[in-house]
């Protein structure tokens, strides 16, 4: 079996490799690996890839017939697109054109919505199931509107892209001013209420129409926090596995209400993201169109979306076509960091000083 897995060098798909290679029965699979970027690791790890290439953005005219030639010269069978704007891409060319091989790609409409946090919690507003929120230009003259419905602390962030971009938790109208002069890339913000809890997030992998698995985690601590002012990266270095169905049943209410919106197909990979209010409710602050960097964490704790995903596509009998939801033995964690694998062991384990 040959894999393309694209965007090597950002830690998910390097994640989904080890989730394929260390904890499932594709160890002999041969994957095939791209990114955009000559200075990508993923491109040089042979332990992991057979073969790498360097490939045009997703926005250049010459995308497609760079990824069609690789995946007719390696006689690709399945695809793992993982990058957000090729995930986008991709959904786009699903409207008219068939795909070049398989791949769990999401509806364009849904895939569409779901990258513009601002657009997303609009919709999902009336299910009281999102933080109050106010999205705003970065030339706004205005900032008042903002103070006057998010009363308190609030944060703020870019109403797209990931890793916590723009991101910090505000105070005063200085501190936005500051952050939005800092921040040039960013044109659009969305503020929203300052959640204090468990920063939560449920995995849901949905093939041809029908939910088949979900599990549930909770970042705690982060990769390199001294380096971003809101001490996100969006790269776990300490988290939970988790049960908790209440949780994913709040994120399959929201998931039907998206889907039913949109008219997309219940189809592809989803990572619904909670934070949790100062009484233990789960407000969605995002929900992206693909795994996330934590993939072998789940795989190495018995949820191993990357087998189930080529499982699906491969149209493998063994599959066990009925939902599921993973559930992990209590009291389960995991360590990482930076070109290591995890670790994972109970809580109680941990050190003491």
């Amino acid at each position: 079996m040959k894999i393309l897995i694209t965007g090597v060098g950002g830690p998910t798909p390097r994640s989904f490799a080890i989730a394929l290679k260390k904890y499932s029965n594709f160890k002999d699979a041969e994957l095939i690996a791209t990114d955009i970027n000559p200075l990508a690791v993923g491109l040089y790890q042979t332990e992991l890839f057979a073969k790498s290439y360097l490939v045009p953005p997703a926005s250049s005219a010459d995308y497609w017939s760079a990824m069609e030639k690789i995946i007719s010269e390696n006689n690709i069978d399945f695809a793992v697109i993982l990058p957000e704007l090729e995930v986008m891409e991709w959904s786009r060319r699903k409207i008219d054109h068939e795909l070049p091989c398989k791949a769990m790609i999401p509806d364009y409409s849904m895939a569409e919505l779901l990258v513009d946090k601002s657009k997303m919690t609009a919709i999902l507003k009336d299910l009281d199931i999102v933080p109050p929120s106010v999205t705003f230009s970065r030339d706004a003259q205005d900032l008042k509107e903002v103070f006057d419905v998010l009363k308190g602390n609030f944060w703020v962030r870019s109403t797209s892209g990931t890793s916590g971009l723009g991101s910090l938790k505000v105070e005063d109208e200085d501190s936005l001013k500051n952050w939005i002069q800092i921040n040039p890339n960013v044109q659009q913000f969305i503020a929203s209420k300052f959640l204090s809890g468990r920063n939560l997030a449920c995995k849901m992998l949905y093939y041809n129409g029908k939910l088949m698995r979900t599990a549930s985690a909770e970042r705690v601590n982060y990769i390199m926090a001294k380096v971003a002012p809101s001490g996100i990266t969006g790269n776990t270095s300490f988290g939970r596995l988790l049960n908790e169905p209440e949780l994913v049943k709040e994120a399959k209410r929201a998931m039907d209400h998206l889907f039913e919106y949109t008219g997309a197909a219940q189809h592809g990979f989803f990572t619904v993201d909670f934070k949790e209010d100062e009484n233990g409710k789960p407000y969605i602050t995002e929900i992206n169109v693909r795994h996330v960097a934590f993939t072998q964490c789940f795989a190495a704790g018995g949820a191993n979306f990357a087998s189930d995903t080529l499982m699906l596509l491969n149209e493998d009998a063994a599959f066990d076509s009925d939902y599921k939801m993973y559930e992990f033995e209590k009291d389960l964690i995991f360590l990482r960091d930076v070109d290591a694998l995890p670790i994972l062991m109970k809580e109680h384990q941990l050190l003491k000083k």
